[in-house]
């Protein structure tokens, strides 16, 4: 190749190069407008009088604007009490989860033992069941061990639901770690619960941050087994609560939209608590393991 088709070409590489970087940052802002619309307007509609909710063409900045919605929606049917329900399910499940899945995934990933790999892909066919084909028999358990129309009827099986995904992730993370630190703390006299403890948890801080939200959005998000299971007022959540705002003739939207709103505000703060460590635990449990 000349040194006349060398510069040729070098232009022509650094043009298809902006051409990709272009086309890739369409892309994604078209994608970010795709998933953002419909919050916005979810925000924009709980701002709005029930008579201009329904309006068309649609007016994402509401005209006029009212916080009624926010005022009725957290004061009318006992959605205060609702919530409280809710952050006691999912605080309680996140937590229940995370210990017996990090204690699983750290004895999946450092202890050699008869069927480990065999039970490992056991547990990990609960990844394959869809939720839906499970509610019938899990009513039918609930029944005999009497955990119908409670909140500890929730817990149980959010906490059985969220076991085989939040395993998968944290042992790939633990077997990622170096197996010197163990071996030091063993010659040291520390026993296999110290070192969960005090070696393995600190560490796995990215992974148990991602398995956090996960299992705190599935819990606080659920809506078909808890419509299932519960039958007393005082024993629904926000789920619930949101779908008592839809009558048989008419819906109530900005007192739906408002409440929707106010039900995501839980569910960004945890984000936001754990978002520095959320790529980074994504990442170690999907290559790793």
């Amino acid at each position: 190749m000349t040194a006349t088709q060398t510069q040729t070409a070098r232009p022509r590489t650094a043009d298809t190069r902006r051409a990709l970087t272009t086309l890739r940052v369409i892309t994604l802002i078209v994608g970010a407008a795709v998933m953002i619309t419909p919050f916005v307007y979810m925000l924009s509609t709980s701002f709005k009088p029930q008579a201009f909710v329904l309006q068309n063409p649609p007016q994402f900045i509401p005209d006029p604007f009212t916080l009624n919605n926010y005022v009725q929606a957290w004061t009318t049917q006992d959605f205060a009490r609702y919530a409280m329900n809710s952050v006691i399910v999912a605080v309680v499940s996140t937590a229940v989860s995370i210990l017996i899945s990090s204690m699983m995934a750290y004895a999946f990933a450092r202890f050699e033992f008869r069927g480990r790999e065999l039970f490992f892909r056991l547990l990990l066919l609960g990844l394959m069941v869809p939720a839906m084909m499970l509610i019938i028999p899990q009513f039918v358990l609930a029944k005999y061990v009497g955990l119908l129309d409670s909140l500890p009827g929730l817990i149980v099986f959010y906490v059985a639901g969220s076991l085989a995904l939040n395993t998968f992730l944290l042992r790939g993370f633990f077997a990622a770690l170096p197996a010197e630190l163990d071996q030091a703390m063993q010659i040291d006299g520390a026993n296999a619960w110290t070192r969960y403890w005090r070696l393995a948890i600190p560490l796995a801080r990215p992974a148990l941050a991602t398995a956090t939200i996960f299992t705190f959005l599935a819990s606080w998000d659920e809506f078909a087994w808890a419509l299932t299971i519960i039958n007393s007022p005082g024993n629904r959540t926000l789920p619930i609560a949101i779908q008592l705002f839809q009558g048989q003739n008419a819906t109530q939207w900005g007192l739906v939209f408002a409440a929707s709103v106010i039900a995501v505000i839980p569910v960004i703060v945890v984000y936001l608590i754990f978002q520095r460590h959320f790529v980074q635990g994504l990442t170690s449990g999907a290559v790793k393991g």
